[in-house]
């Protein structure tokens, strides 16, 4: 049953294939004449050609290019005609599409439930004999058949037609072929079995240009699409008075169209660029208002015309909100057309001024932050295919230099070179192949390079050059003062690095040493000034003669400020500051002062100790003394009881010695405190 439905279809497009042969020899064939790469992942395609009377075009897309389209496609019929029309196939979601149509085919639907929606249609089958009438029912009935001894149940579907002779029941296993009479019945399952095959393809999509005019006109059509970003490689040949560097650009055609004399210009820059969403068709939900009944209405009571009047605003105001008031009365005849002009696209007749635009792009070198390499010759590139095209050739300064960086290599610097561009033109990043003398010399990598720029490359390890670094700091106090008890200090921190730089060369070298940037709070001394500073390190320039060793030294200071308060450090780490010809006598005799009260304050707080200890040793041997008094006799007990006598006595002139040694502790930490407080000394 589904094979003939299916062939029937097939017989159907191929009835139709000669119209369609028909209506694609009609159709104008627009080449790619240009086409510009930018280098931030797009392109810009332009197809010029001519039509004649009312023409179309076809392009095909990929499916994920149709949104670039939508966005940016530009049109134009220069000769006095207009653009009519662009047509695309609708990416409306295949389960409403397929429900759009009289005969549902979504949810991959039984035979039963298809016949099931053509009730009342009219059919003929072969079963074997034709038989032609109208579906009257779907019946699926049960049977039970004994298999090989064993019983079994099967089902069977059974369709149920009212025909001239009356109503007849046919079983859909012996039906060899159904076909429906009703030509637009049968239209509308071919055209759901069409969007059922298109909706596998979803690698391409035609899309349909109209033009409509009188005579031969040229045309024009352009548009962004995702493409791959175009790189770039260079060639450095360091021989000679003059280095040559030579650009060449890789550019991949991943279009389904073949360039053929195409006008390709190359745009170095990062306009920014998006995707989104025009073509998938978006359903806005919209509530759903249930018809009021009037059958049982309930009786109804008026308030008064006042408060009805605050009823009725509120309800106004709330309806606002919720979108649910009429729209206002439709504008009048005579002003349709001034409602049209809101829409339209500009005055009648006006011609899209972006012809200018896009030649500035083709024709300038620079279009604001761009610049541009346009290919002299045109270019035939068939589609899938690369190239690689040549777009600089020209004189540039370049120096041999030899780069050492610590953390990059240790010991040697390596072989480069300073690049100035004064090409005049823009260059992309990408890796560069230095030859020097003939000879291959090292691959390098640069990044973009804006006109007048310089920059450093290096591409080899100079096993010419050895460097030993070795770092020494130093830290000084500069400034000490006390401000209320609070000792500040001011240090002076350097740092200096020596680079012994030894030249095994027969010939001098340009030593570019990089050195660390550590910070705004680190100032540098010596030298002067760098050859020029990135955001993470300096760079300094000096040159060393052949067979020649040199010491390169690079000195940096730092202040650090520190806070200490005396009160509480120990009298140990304070006695440092004492002794230092760094601090001033001032307040090494005011820090002398705070460490003979906090010696002081420590005698007296030891002493404490050693009576409480005591007093605990007394308690101890009193609680003794009581228990062998319980153990003891009348006799020995008077004894215990003197030895008891004699350990209280003991016990209360060592609490009166406490009690005095703990406010001689009170009086110290409070003379200590005050000093300390009122202490300000510079």
């Amino acid at each position: 049953m589904r094979r003939t439905v299916i062939l029937t279809v097939i017989v159907g497009l191929l009835a139709a294939s000669p119209a369609m042969a028909q209506k694609a020899k009609a159709k104008a064939e627009i080449p790619v004449s240009r086409v510009v790469l930018f280098s931030s992942g797009v392109g810009y395609f332009e197809h010029t050609g001519a039509v004649e009377g009312d023409a179309s075009t076809q392009l095909m897309f990929k499916t994920d290019q149709i949104n670039d389209i939508l966005k940016s496609m530009v049109l134009m019929d220069l000769d006095g005609g207009t653009v009519n029309s662009v047509n695309y196939a609708s990416r409306d979601p295949l389960v409403r599409a397929l429900r759009s149509f009289a005969i549902d085919l979504s949810g991959d639907p039984k035979m039963a439930d298809l016949l099931k929606q053509l009730r009342g249609a009219e059919v003929e089958i072969a079963a074997p004999d034709k038989i032609t009438g109208k579906i009257l029912s779907i019946e699926t009935v049960k049977k039970q058949l004994v298999v090989q001894g064993t019983p079994a149940i099967i089902q069977e579907t059974v369709l149920h037609l009212v025909t001239a002779g009356g109503i007849g029941s046919f079983n859909m296993n012996a039906v060899g072929s159904l076909k429906l009479t009703d030509e637009n019945l049968s239209a509308e399952m071919n055209k759901a079995l069409e969007l059922l095959i298109a909706s596998h393809d979803t690698q391409k999509k035609p899309v349909e240009i109209r033009f409509s005019g009188r005579g031969r006109r040229r045309v024009r059509i352009g548009y962004i699409v995702e493409t791959p970003i175009w790189k770039t490689s260079y060639r450095l040949d360091l021989s000679g008075e003059k280095p040559l560097l030579q650009g060449w650009a890789i550019v991949e055609n991943t279009s389904d169209n073949d360039w053929s004399k195409v006008n390709l210009s190359l745009v170095s820059g990062r306009p920014i660029s998006f995707i989104q969403d025009l073509y998938t068709p978006l359903y806005m939900p919209r509530p759903v208002v249930k018809p009021e009944l009037y059958a049982s209405l309930r009786p109804q009571e008026y308030d008064e015309g006042i408060e009805t009047e605050k009823k009725a605003e509120a309800l106004a105001r709330n309806a606002t909100r919720r979108g649910y008031l009429a729209a206002a009365p439709a504008a009048k005849a005579q002003d349709g057309q001034a409602l049209r002009g809101r829409y339209s696209g500009g005055p009648a007749g006006g011609e899209l001024a972006l012809n200018a635009g896009v030649q500035s792009i083709a024709s300038a070198g620079k279009v604001g932050e761009l610049f541009n390499f346009t290919i002299k010759d045109p270019v035939d590139l068939p589609r899938r295919k690369s190239a690689m095209l040549p777009i600089i050739n020209a004189n540039i300064t370049a120096e041999k230099v030899s780069i050492y960086n610590a953390a990059v290599l240790a010991k040697h610097p390596l072989n480069g070179a300073q690049l100035v561009n004064d090409t005049d033109m823009k260059l992309m990043g990408g890796p560069i192949t230095v030859l020097d003398d003939g000879m291959y010399a090292g691959d390098a990598r640069i990044d973009n390079l804006a006109e007048k720029d310089k920059r450093l490359i290096s591409y080899a390890i100079d096993l010419n050059v050895t460097v030993d670094p070795s770092e020494k700091t130093d830290a000084r106090i500069t400034a000490a003062k006390i401000v209320n008890g609070v000792l500040h200090l001011q240090r002076l921190q350097t740092y200096q690095q020596t680079y012994k730089i030894k030249n095994k060369a027969d010939e001098k070298r340009a030593i570019i040493v990089e050195h660390p940037y550590r910070g705004a709070q680190r100032k540098l001394i010596e030298p002067e000034k760098p050859l020029e500073k990135t955001p993470t390190l300096y760079r300094f320039r000096l040159d060393v003669a052949k067979d020649a060793t040199t010491d390169f030294v690079v000195k940096e200071q730092q202040i650090d400020r520190e806070t200490i308060a005396i009160a509480g450090q120990s009298t140990r780490s304070l006695l440092w500051y004492t002794k230092t010809g760094e601090i001033s006598e001032k307040v090494r005799d005011a820090i002398a002062k705070a460490i003979r009260l906090k010696n002081e304050l420590s005698t007296l707080e030891a002493q404490l100790g050693e009576l409480t200890a005591k007093r605990k040793t007394l308690e101890s041997d009193q609680a003794r003394q009581r228990e062998n008094y319980k153990t003891v006799g009348k006799d020995m007990g008077q004894r215990y009881l003197k030895k008891l006598s004699d350990l209280e006595d003991q016990i209360e002139k060592l609490d009166a010695d406490i009690a005095a040694l703990r406010k001689k502790i009170t009086d110290k930490k409070k003379e200590l405190a005050d000093y300390l407080n009122k202490l300000n000394v510079e």
